[in-house]
């Protein structure tokens, strides 16, 4: 059985058959099937009421542990977002309630952004729908190929720059 992917390398190999396309049936699926789910998570977290960037502020803050905050810069760095993309995401959630900013208890000319009480429910129902969006799209696979393909694009992402994490 053949996908787009596949249909699209046999073009190439027809009309250039001295390039290797082999890159772009890895390639080529990585990047379809992640306009899939962007499409099935934009469609669930509409029903919560924010956009995807909303949805990964708020995540940041629910992992970050209890109190469930963190300056602003350590949202935007976390999120490799603009400090002007970072200011508008704030708004937009203080403003719907979800989140709220406090004073910084080590440094009282600095302040925090948390989650309110209704931020922390909100994206913990968030969260769940997203795993699931993702159990979904993984659905074809045995827990055990599962492991392997995070295993194998645990080692792809820690070949570029900047994606190991110091310790």
């Amino acid at each position: 059985m053949d996908d787009h992917v596949d249909f699209v390398v046999a073009q190439w190999q027809a009309a250039m058959p001295e390039l290797d396309a082999s890159t772009m049936l890895v390639f080529g699926r990585m990047s379809r099937l992640m306009k899939h789910l962007e499409k099935m998570r934009a469609d669930a977290l509409m029903t919560f009421g924010f956009k995807e960037g909303e949805f990964d502020v708020l995540a940041t803050l629910r992992r970050s542990g209890q109190p469930y905050r963190l300056s602003p810069t350590q949202l935007y760095r976390s999120l490799m977002v603009t400090s002007g993309a970072m200011t508008n995401r704030l708004m937009r959630l203080e403003s719907a309630g979800l989140i709220a900013r406090v004073p910084d208890p080590h440094d009282g000319r600095s302040q925090h952004v948390g989650l309110t009480a209704q931020g922390l429910a909100l994206i913990e129902s968030a969260v769940g729908v997203h795993t699931q969006i993702q159990d979904v799209a993984l659905g074809a696979l045995a827990p055990e190929q599962r492991a392997q393909l995070a295993e194998l694009l645990k080692q792809v992402m820690l070949s570029l720059p900047g994606e190991v994490v110091p310790s």
